[in-house]
């Protein structure tokens, strides 16, 4: 089970590194900036995104919107309480994109030449 889990998650790393560095460099060169400066920038964006959304996910409440109801305009909202599926799914989530951002952010501390790590 933590070897698929581990495999999925470097998937997803590997995938998210490579939009990042593919959509950081052909933003960043043709304004001028430099290799480095314009993939730790991107990994920067996109690791505090992530990191965002990881903490409104998991801060989601526990009512949900019934899925078979339009959303009113007037009168009661149809509403009901999450299962305990959805609400582990929501901490899931938010922990992966919480890691993933942070671990993301630590790309672009890397990548970044201005400064020194050591």
């Amino acid at each position: 089970m933590w070897v698929a889990a581990g495999r999925r998650f470097l998937g997803l790393f590997v995938l998210a590194s490579a939009i990042t560095l593919a959509a950081s460099l052909a933003i960043g060169l043709p304004f001028g900036a430099g290799v480095g400066r314009s993939v730790s920038v991107g990994f920067y964006c996109v690791g505090s995104f992530l990191l965002i959304a990881g903490f409104f996910i998991g801060n989601r409440g526990p009512v949900r919107l019934k899925r078979d109801v339009g959303v009113p305009l007037l009168g009661s909202r149809y509403m009901r309480w999450a299962t305990p599926e959805e609400r582990e799914e929501t901490i899931n989530l938010s922990a992966i994109f919480v890691v993933l951002g942070f671990v993301l952010i630590i790309i672009g501390v890397v990548a970044d030449t201005r400064y020194d790590l050591f």
